[in-house]
């Protein structure tokens, strides 16, 4: 469409560069790929979870976006029409950060072989990385290679795995205390945040780590992995044993909302799981076990999901014929209820009394089994 005058065509224009300011472009040429190969990105804008595919021709893609900060992401490339899952778990997939830039990767062969250009927050994405000793895709690529570079007949002692895990676990160890240093120098940096809210853990040592917090500055708590962190280390106090579990309500599967304090007078577990948890799904069998034998003496299981599909979550329930509370606002990583518990990986689980206070935290299987005994026998 044309208009005679231009006044009335550029002054649109302020707006919608306004508007292409808050994107960001995410490129790449790798090699010569072309259908079936697609490229996956997933990533985490200020606490919302975004992700979009693309095909791949001629080895280009591009993502496009809008962006508020900093993200988080992960890019997956699908070389032979395997899927998403495939393409994550077994195939050529990197993990990085960005911002509202044009972000380049090109190579001959993999993402994972990739120059990255054009963006400055992963350049001190990378420079963060070297100074706390790689990432854990690293480390975990370097622990496969220590575990391989034994003989057959050493893969398969147990005091040579035994001895591969305690140097895995100790140059884990030795990467967190890197990370809490960089926190500490680093303060108006975002990455020191990613440090600290890495180093931290789920079980947060509050003296050591809310000092470091509150030193960080302030556009850096306001962020959502800030308020996140500043809602781990309350967790941390509000969870403790002998503490009064927070209280809260959230929806059901049929959209009522469900509170923890009406079940004052049960003993309850507090269980946090999703349908794509692995650990969680094997642990239910057990679960349903002890609902069906403790149910009728005043025990209760209020599960919180970190689900994002409804669909997925209704029928994992149904699958795994699971008769008890369930609730969920399915907002994932970023569950309400998740989030005011510090919880960052699942399964996990806090044992209530009847008052509502916690006696017990993760127990799972045979742990499980004789604290209830314990209880209700």
């Amino acid at each position: 469409m044309k208009f005679k005058t231009l006044l009335l065509l550029s002054g649109f224009l302020p707006f919608f560069a306004l508007g292409q300011a808050n994107d960001f472009t995410l490129s790449g040429k790798i090699g010569n790929l072309s259908k079936p190969a697609k490229a996956y990105l997933d990533y985490m804008d200020n606490g919302v979870s975004r992700e979009d595919s693309t095909e791949v021709v001629d080895g280009s893609f591009q993502f496009t976006g809008p962006l508020s900060g900093v993200a988080n992401a992960r890019l997956a490339l699908d070389h032979h029409g395997g899927g998403k899952q495939k393409a994550i778990y077994t195939g050529d997939v990197v993990y990085i950060y960005f911002s509202k830039e044009k972000i380049v990767f090109t190579s001959k062969d993999s993402l994972q072989n990739a120059v990255v250009s054009g963006s400055k927050v992963y350049d001190e994405f990378v420079a963060y990385n070297k100074q706390i000793g790689g990432t854990i895709m690293a480390l975990t690529k370097a622990v496969n290679a220590d575990f391989n570079s034994g003989t057959p007949e050493q893969q398969r002692d147990a005091a040579y795995i035994k001895a591969v895990d305690a140097r895995f676990r100790n140059n884990i160890k030795a990467r967190e205390a890197k990370q809490f240093l960089f926190a500490k120098t680093h303060p108006n940096s975002y990455f020191g945040l990613v440090a600290l809210s890495e180093s931290a853990g789920t079980s947060v040592d509050v003296a050591k780590v809310s000092p470091v917090y509150q030193a960080l500055a302030q556009n850096l708590r306001d962020t959502d992995m800030g308020k996140e962190l500043a809602q781990r280390i309350a967790a941390n106090s509000a969870t403790a044993i002998g503490s009064s579990a927070p209280l809260f309500s959230q929806n059901n599967v049929i959209g009522k909302p469900v509170s923890l304090e009406q079940l004052r007078g049960k003993v309850v577990l507090l269980e946090f799981w999703a349908s794509w948890c692995g650990p969680c799904r094997a642990e239910n069998p057990n679960l349903v076990k002890d609902y069906s034998r403790y149910k009728e003496k005043g025990f209760e299981i209020l599960a919180v999901s970190l689900d994002q599909s409804k669909e997925n979550w209704l029928k994992a329930i149904e699958q795994d014929g699971l008769p008890w509370l369930h609730v969920s606002d399915l907002k994932g990583w970023n569950n309400e209820v998740g989030r005011l518990y510090g919880i960052r990986a699942v399964p996990a689980n806090f044992l209530l009394d009847k008052d509502g206070k916690v006696i017990a935290s993760n127990l799972r299987g045979e742990d499980l089994n004789k604290k209830l005994a314990s209880l209700f026998n």
